[in-house]
């Protein structure tokens, strides 16, 4: 029995003085993330190491506008059929600017509207007639 009181008194200290440094160190951490990290749902996660190019429109044979590292997490407007890439049609807009990325190489959180079912802005209807004149 001395034997297991002996490896008890090895242990570190858990009095109240560990307890107050683990809340404390904890509380730090909490205060150090930010409570959005992810963007509000539906949003994608680009799952494919090599990233994933944003396209004008939903077509590799649109232009490139910007690139998605691996791992990145984006917000999604919708999504429509079109070319399809490695066995997967659907492509995404994305919420924060007019491109498209494959869906298969972004998985979704949350559920995804296709394009026709939500409703335009006529803010939305103003950007587009800019980009389309300009």
């Amino acid at each position: 029995m001395s034997k297991v009181l002996n490896i008890h008194s090895r242990r570190p200290a858990a009095g109240p003085g560990a307890v107050a440094a683990a809340v404390v160190l904890g509380g730090s951490l909490l205060a150090a993330a930010p409570a959005d990290a992810a963007p509000a749902r539906p949003f994608g996660t680009v799952i494919t190491p090599f990233g994933v190019n944003e396209r004008q429109y939903p077509s590799t044979d649109s232009s490139v506008r910007g690139f998605l590292k691996y791992r990145s997490q984006v917000g999604l407007k919708c999504k429509v059929r079109a070319q399809n890439i490695g066995g997967n049609q659907i492509w995404y807009l994305l919420r924060d600017q007019q491109v498209w990325v494959s869906a298969k190489y972004v998985d979704n959180t949350g559920s995804v509207k296709f394009c026709k079912d939500v409703q335009r802005s006529p803010l939305n209807d103003t950007e587009q007639s800019k980009t389309a004149m300009g």
